[in-house]
């Protein structure tokens, strides 16, 4: 049997699709591409309005000069204007035909695309979309008309963009999400939707995708279509041929009856998700969803409010943070506050312009490099590059009463589309998001749920020394909106007199 080619790219590129506020760029920019093309556009017009002008003027001298070609030459001002035309204005109109008026959109595109995405930026944002599906059980159907939870929205995919979706995952051999892609844009041809993308081509790789997850009665129903399609395709017969073939070699070793294809159409939920690397897959994106939370009427009776002066510290003695419990053990506690709208757009305006993919360490290797399991960008800021940040970790210091001086720097970090970070061991949110992007913490069943402005702090080591391992946890995808939090990881080293160690490991 045959498949469909497949497309490959390996390009190295600067990750555009994994911070939304590098993304902004891009919109700026598409503007500013847009004005120049109707730049171009009026200089096209005006130019063929003169090139009209031209032919309606020669047009009339030509209807008059051929009717009676010697009698119109008998003037000798007619004589002289056609010496004139041929010699002259004739170069003149050859002159401005071949002006090209693109010159400065061409320019200015060409200034403009080094900063494009690539196509592996396409790709990690088409992957993108494909694992909110996952996280949020949304159906392709969803995404496509722009349903997402709690948000109305224009924007849509088509039946070619449910196609590209599919062929991104056909090529990354991802079956299970091809198949949902390739399906949705079958359903949207078969509704009437104009494409470029042929019933063929959809078909012929629905077909074979269907058969990579087993279903060889529905691959068979749907390479008939594209037989009845495209009775000459290079494929069709041949793969027919062999579904059938397999198919009754499969009924005869266990001896059953031919059962025709379910008429039901796929959908999400038809066919089992792969399972992959991560173990607790199914509790991390329940709690993503808001599904499986341990929080009890008993549990939510021991959690409280408080202002924290920091244990009289002076500097906030006058104006104490607000803390709340956000979990009682291990004890997670939010700050309300902590951050003032100015702060927030000053830190992002440092970290923006040095932004990165976020890496992790191999643990084989010990080298840094980037992972699927953690989708963003971060920028680290020093507290000497200005006073806010000098200000901000003087304000963890106070409320933690813990040393920042053995700290790492405060961290920033965006994440854009999909953007999340797996589950992991490892303080402050500076944005809110519209749809998902919370922190969870499987192991407990716990759901932190993002608020501008705020922090949440918790130790992921015990008075001892040894780990918490229920700390273990996990940046929910965002549905919609751009997140920006940082991060002020406090080590352990230097904390000797502010937090001593208990009687036992886990005190």
């Amino acid at each position: 049997m045959m498949a469909p080619l497949s497309d490959f790219t390996n390009q190295d590129h600067v990750y555009i699709f994994v911070s939304a506020g590098q993304m902004t760029d891009l919109i700026h920019t598409e503007k500013e591409l847009v004005h120049s093309l109707r730049e171009y556009i009026k200089a096209e017009e005006s130019k063929l309005a003169a090139v009209k002008s031209w032919a309606s003027k020669l047009d009339a001298l030509t209807r008059l000069s051929t009717s009676d070609p010697e009698g119109y030459l008998a003037h000798p001002v007619n004589a002289y204007k056609l010496m004139k035309r041929l010699n002259t204005e004739w170069s003149e109109l050859e002159s401005l035909v071949l002006q090209n008026p693109s010159d400065g959109f061409i320019g200015n595109i060409s200034v403009h695309r080094q900063y494009f995405p690539d196509a592996e930026d396409e790709t990690g944002a088409a992957k993108a979309l494909m694992r909110l599906q996952d996280t949020y059980q949304l159906d392709s159907e969803a995404f496509s008309k722009g349903k997402l939870p709690g948000v109305h929205s224009n924007a849509v995919l088509t039946v070619d963009d449910c196609f590209d979706m599919g062929k991104t995952a056909y090529n990354d051999a991802d079956y299970y999400h091809a198949v949902l892609w390739f399906q949705q844009a079958l359903k949207q041809l078969d509704d009437g939707e104009e494409a470029v993308v042929t019933k063929a081509e959809i078909l012929d790789y629905l077909s074979y995708s269907v058969y990579q997850m087993g279903d060889i009665p529905r691959a068979i129903e749907l390479t008939r279509r594209l037989v009845a399609v495209d009775p000459s395709h290079e494929r069709a017969g041949g793969n027919l041929r062999y579904f059938e073939r397999l198919l009754s070699k499969q009924l005869n070793e266990m001896n059953q009856a031919y059962q025709p294809a379910s008429e039901e159409p796929i959908q999400l939920g038809t066919y089992t998700r792969p399972k992959d690397h991560l173990p607790e897959r199914e509790s991390y994106e329940a709690l993503c969803r808001g599904e499986g939370l341990q929080m009890t009427e008993a549990r939510r009776s021991r959690l409280f409010c408080r202002y924290q002066d920091g244990r009289g510290n002076p500097r906030l003695l006058l104006k104490p943070m607000k803390e709340e419990d956000e979990w009682d053990s291990p004890h997670i506690v939010r700050y309300l506050e902590m951050l003032s709208d100015e702060e927030i757009e000053k830190i992002k305006e440092l970290a923006k312009p040095r932004l990165a993919r976020a890496t992790v360490r191999d643990p084989k290797t010990g080298v840094l490099t980037t992972a699927n399991y953690r989708v963003s960008k971060s920028a680290w800021l020093e507290g000497e590059e200005d006073p806010v940040i000098e200000r901000v970790n003087q304000r963890i210091e106070d409320i933690t009463g813990l040393t920042v001086q053995t700290a790492e720097l405060l961290q920033v970090a965006n994440y854009g589309v999909g953007g999340q970070y797996e589950p992991h061991f490892d303080f402050s949110r500076m944005s809110d998001v519209e749809a998902g992007g919370a922190t969870v913490f499987p192991d407990f069943g716990a759901a932190i749920w993002p608020r501008k402005g705020t922090s949440v702090f918790w130790y992921n080591l015990f008075r001892s020394g040894e780990g918490d391992y229920r700390t273990r946890h996990a940046a929910c995808p965002v549905l919609v909106g751009s997140k920006w939090v940082s991060n002020k990881w406090i080590h352990e080293r230097g904390q000797e007199f502010r937090r001593p160690c208990g009687l036992t490991e886990v005190d």
